[in-house]
């Protein structure tokens, strides 16, 4: 039986630093963010970048009166959803080709899962698992969010309205560390075991180069909690009902950001960011055109595993296994394909004529052209390499 302090029970105090917010704090949320003058600096700057700046406090008065209208009724995390649910439908259509979604009707609709997925953009990775979960007529996820992310308080209340909790990735000594760690995978396990979904990549920060893979780090992190208890590793694991998503874009709207990363780390062993990157990276994450989009739910881990290394290799596995290739991965394939002599041509071009059938074939090159032009010389070839990986992924999976 839980243990109550006031109003709120003991096991929940100890996710207080974390947790998303309940229903009762979200008008409280809503007041200081109506009143956050950089949020609403920072709309009007994105909604009317023209705007002289004479008229910049008009603008600003103007966009916090159409917010105020907008969420005046809202007090519950279900009704701010509604709110942002037509919001995000309108995104998007507008910078989408398309959404498909695969392997939901195989999973259990009464249980709650883990999705443990791929990572390739900081908000539409786990809005597009959110969105086919709530079309399957399933509870939206708990969103795992680094802490890197929340520098300005209005960002902080932001994700927190949206069923987001915090990874805390910035905690420095090996105890903080660890004590960091016991509290995110007993708030895990603790969502899981009370009927709340969570979404959390497969590894710390998105897989820029387009090679996924997990980090056993995380792996080991989910059972942490369950020690104490005796609980074994592979009955952790499999009370989680943890299912490999595998989100795929036909194009990244940062990819040329990413591979001017990838270079200048390459080169000079170290990136460093410039002030608001990850808040660019956010916008233009959200607002960029990705081409088409699919998202492939995978099966749950149920196996009697023995250690993290086998669960890494069983969610790599059904990772590269799901991922859905786009024309766009089989081109940059097609281009640095001499660094691998060991795909025949007949494997290479089986994939193209079920993913790029020869009608399509020509349009779909030039179309990838016109956006490699846009990347520097420099930083084509991690490009290329970035839209490569799923594919060498998937040759090494099947042997080529």
């Amino acid at each position: 039986m839980t243990v109550m302090k006031g109003n709120i029970p003991e096991q929940m105090e100890r996710f207080e630093e974390i947790r998303p917010y309940h229903d009762h704090e979200v008008r409280p949320a809503l007041e200081r963010l109506l009143h956050d003058r950089e949020l609403i600096q920072a709309l009007v700057h994105h909604q009317y970048p023209r705007v002289p700046g004479y008229l910049s406090g008009l603008a600003g008065w103007l966009t916090s009166m159409g917010l105020r209208y907008k969420l005046k009724d809202i007090h519950n995390i279900e009704g701010l959803q509604q709110v942002i649910e037509p919001y995000l439908t309108r995104v998007i259509e507008g910078s989408t080709a398309g959404i498909s979604f695969s392997g939901l009707d195989k999973l259990d609709k009464s249980q709650a899962h883990l999705f443990l997925s791929n990572h390739r953009d900081i908000v539409m990775d786990p809005a597009f698992v959110n969105l086919a979960v709530y079309r399957h007529g399933m509870e939206t996820v708990r969103i795992a969010i680094g802490d890197n992310l929340l520098q300005r308080p209005f960002v902080s209340d932001l994700m927190r309205l949206n069923k987001s909790f915090i990874v805390k990735r910035s905690v420095e000594g090996r105890r903080e560390k660890l004590r960091a760690y016991q509290t995110l995978s007993a708030y895990i396990h603790h969502s899981i075991d009370s009927g709340h979904p969570v979404w959390i990549a497969q590894s710390e920060g998105r897989a820029k180069d387009g090679d996924d893979k997990t980090d056993s780090a995380i792996i080991k992190m989910f059972h942490m909690s369950r020690k104490a208890a005796d609980t074994s590793f592979a009955d952790s694991i499999r009370s989680m009902n943890m299912v490999p998503v595998s989100i795929a874009y036909e194009y990244d709207p940062c990819d040329t950001a990413k591979a001017k990363e990838l270079y200048e780390t390459e080169k000079h062993g170290n990136y460093e960011k410039f002030e608001g990157e990850d808040m660019q990276s956010i916008v233009t994450g959200i607002e960029g055109f990705k081409g088409r989009v699919h998202v492939s739910f995978g099966t749950p881990l149920t196996e009697e595993y023995e250690n993290a290394n086998q669960v890494v290799e069983e969610v790599d596995r059904q990772v590269h296994q799901n991922y859905h290739l786009f024309a766009s991965n089989l081109i940059a394939f097609d281009r640095i394909r001499s660094e691998f002599p060991e795909v025949t041509d007949q494997s290479l071009e089986a994939l193209f004529e079920r993913f790029c059938p020869e009608e399509s074939r020509d349009s779909k090159i030039k179309e990838f052209n016109n956006r490699l032009a846009q990347c520097p010389e420099d930083h084509q070839h991690w490009f290329l390499k970035m839209y490569a990986n799923p594919v060498i992924n998937y040759f090494r999976l099947k042997g080529h």
